[in-house]
């Protein structure tokens, strides 16, 4: 006689063996994905779950990764560590105190040394990077940049008078006024740069006889209201806007450079 529990028991096992196996996957412990195959008789009807990976093990929370510490929050980290040792240095003046003070401040120097050089060397390589090809630091190279300078100052202070002539300020009490004028006249007569003498106190120069009084003029081209003399001023034609030049005695040299510095170079073209 056929036990009824075998025979169903039998009859249960064959059942499964022709339904087909789905295919899923479990992941194993350590967070890597495996294939299962799950069982009708072992996951449904004997319910043994997790250890035959019937069911999928709950992922454990991972812990959120900690925000990397920015470059200027780790320098200034290194600053206040600096200033606490010296500090405390200072304060406690111990042998180790001072000794950890001065390891860590050798430290930095190391870091600063290491980052000079590093600098340096990164301006050797590219040329966009090294001011001083603008502005040559060395003597030979000023020297070349300087006459360079001169030649093209020369050049446009040549072009100069058909465009922009100069309101020369002075006072016939005026001491430097006596001594700029013919420095004035002098860069006048070399370029041809028109000059109009304005008498802030109605008193003649020997200099520019062909003077005019001042009439507000002084005002009227930016100068304010001290009425500091002797005092130039350079005037486009073609603007029609005045641009000071400058106060008190002047080279000829500063006068020119100033004047082809408001004429020819662009604002912060030179630093």
């Amino acid at each position: 006689m056929i036990n009824p529990k075998a025979f169903h028991l039998a009859a249960s096992l064959l059942a499964a063996a022709a339904a087909p196996i789905p295919s899923a996957r479990a992941e194993s412990p350590g967070g890597i994905e495996v294939e299962r195959q799950e069982d009708d008789f072992y996951c449904k009807e004997r319910r043994l779950g997790t250890w035959f990976y019937c069911e999928r093990p709950k992922e454990a929370p991972r812990a959120a990764a900690s925000p990397a510490a920015s470059a200027r929050s780790e320098l200034a980290a290194i600053s206040a560590n600096l200033e606490e040792l010296k500090a405390r240095a200072i304060l406690e003046p111990s042998a180790e105190n001072v000794t950890a003070y001065v390891r860590f401040q050798r430290e930095q120097l190391d870091r600063s040394s290491l980052f000079a050089d590093v600098w340096q060397r990164a301006l050797w390589q590219d040329p966009g990077l090294d001011y001083t090809l603008q502005r040559p630091v060395s003597t030979l190279g000023k020297r070349a940049w300087i006459d360079q300078r001169k030649t093209d100052r020369d050049l446009a202070m040549a072009k100069l008078s058909g465009r922009y002539g100069v309101f020369y300020f002075y006072a016939s009490s005026c001491g430097a006024c006596d001594i700029f004028a013919p420095i004035l006249k002098a860069v006048s007569d070399r370029y041809g740069l028109a000059v109009l003498a304005v008498s802030m106190d109605g008193g003649p120069t020997a200099t520019f006889p062909n003077y005019v009084v001042d009439a507000g003029q002084y005002e009227r081209l930016g100068l304010g209201t001290d009425r500091q003399v002797p005092a130039l001023v350079l005037f486009d034609s073609v603007t029609k806007q005045p641009m000071p030049i400058g106060y008190g005695i002047l080279s000829q040299d500063e006068i020119m450079d100033r004047v082809f510095q408001l004429t020819q170079v662009q604002p912060g073209s030179d630093f």
